[in-house]
């Protein structure tokens, strides 16, 4: 039988057959011959027989570029503080006539630096 590995979005995880493979990963589904060579076809993760995947991407090269050049942003915004909090940084700024609020956003540009072109 062959079997995909899919997660609770419906995004295929990867793919195995039980006549090699020994431990079958959950969720999984029962999957046709045409989706199961489609899977294979486009080189989506394979589940190993120890339960790990490979992971190849199928994206075209300039997709996983323009992902890579904004990888910058994503990490940016992971370590910004919570707009309530930056907000209440502005405030005692303010009152107290410092600059907490644009330390931490400096801090996090130099930790996060946008790529040069």
């Amino acid at each position: 039988m062959k079997y995909a590995h899919i997660n609770e979005n419906n995004i295929l995880l990867g793919w195995y057959d039980s006549d090699v493979h020994d431990v079958i990963p959950t969720p999984n589904i029962q999957v046709t011959e045409d989706q199961w060579q489609n899977s294979i076809d486009n080189n989506h993760n394979k589940v190993n027989a120890d339960g790990s995947t490979e992971f190849v991407d199928i994206r075209p090269q300039e997709e996983i570029d323009a992902w890579n050049a904004t990888q910058y942003k994503r990490d940016r915004q992971v370590a910004y503080k919570d707009i309530e909090e930056q907000l209440d940084m502005q405030y005692w700024d303010r009152v107290n006539g410092t600059d907490t609020w644009k330390q931490h956003i400096d801090a996090v540009k130099t930790a996060h630096p946008k790529p040069t072109e």
